[in-house]
């Protein structure tokens, strides 16, 4: 099943993409969907999903036979087995009679499916503030200037270094710095990093130990070619907050994908959080809210 490009489009208060994530808004166009839907539940990635740096096969897929779309809404469901969840995306100017019809669509999926655990995922246009009720995130993206140093690099040259450039001792406590961050991902980021490899991390150092880390650094070329630098997981540890290092390590990091002709990036926080508050102070550009809910 293929969606109608003039009954989605005019309903897209922010760029997400199901399965994909949150998109570059000249990235969105009908092919792209298109190629979602056809290589759906095959277990291949396309070649511009940045989930294929950490799997072997693509989890989540979309269930096209349950696809709802008519002028003023589309629901895309998706189904992901690794972690089984079934999601609907909703996009539509009247949410509350669209997340009712959803909230049953899913329901019925989870059913089908035996699965626990439903999502309704739903979208809100720039300067919104969040729904009650839900979990909601703030779509930003930052685009590089041509202007040497014109992503704030640090002042302090070597505050934020390459893990494998900090002094051996402090690199040895980058294992208890993932583990304490473990719930920020970098416990799983530090498994990867034993088993496959992964671009650099940047890192900071106080009193002998790593305090503060971001990565991997990475670039890879969007649907259109343009390249765009990767999320990263980016922590400091509580002791250590408030002293400026999170704005230290995201500048650098700024600063790296720069240097590496990184187009832009594009960043999910949480409404309200300290990464969300760090990127509005550095004048990223906000482009709607993504909202979720448990079935």
């Amino acid at each position: 099943m293929q969606i109608r490009w003039d009954w989605l489009h005019p309903v897209m208060s922010a760029p997400y993409v199901p399965t994909l994530g949150p998109t570059h808004p000249q990235a969105i166009t009908p092919q792209l969907f298109t190629d979602v839907i056809q290589i759906t539940g095959t277990g291949r990635f396309l070649p511009y999903d940045k989930d294929r740096r950490w799997a072997g096969r693509k989890d989540e897929q979309v269930l096209t036979q349950a696809i709802v779309h008519e002028p003023g809404l589309v629901m895309v469901p998706t189904l992901s087995t690794r972690v089984p969840c079934i999601k609907i995306h909703v996009y539509s100017p009247s949410l509350r009679a669209a997340r009712s019809r959803a909230a049953g669509l899913g329901r019925r999926l989870c059913d089908t499916h035996r699965i626990e655990r439903g999502r309704l995922v739903w979208f809100l246009p720039p300067g919104s503030g969040p729904d009650p009720g839900a979990v909601c995130t703030r779509i930003q993206l930052r685009t590089f200037t041509a202007t040497p140093g014109g992503c704030g690099r640090d002042r302090e040259p070597r505050l934020v270094v390459p893990l494998d450039e900090a002094p051996g001792p402090a690199r040895a406590t980058f294992s208890a710095f993932c583990q304490e961050l473990a719930t920020e991902g970098f416990a799983f980021l530090h498994t990867r990093m034993r088993e496959n490899g992964t671009g650099p991390v940047l890192t900071c150092t106080r009193d002998g130990k790593i305090v503060g880390a971001i990565g991997p650094m990475e670039v890879m070329p969007d649907s259109r070619g343009t390249p765009v630098l990767l999320p990263q997981y980016f922590g400091v540890l509580p002791g250590y907050r408030g002293l400026g290092l999170g704005r230290a390590l995201w500048r650098a990091a700024m600063a790296w994908g720069q240097d590496h002709q990184a187009a832009y990036q594009m960043l999910q926080t949480k409404v309200g959080g300290a990464s969300d508050r760090l990127c509005r102070s550095e004048g990223l550009t906000d482009l709607g809210l993504v909202c979720v809910q448990s079935l």
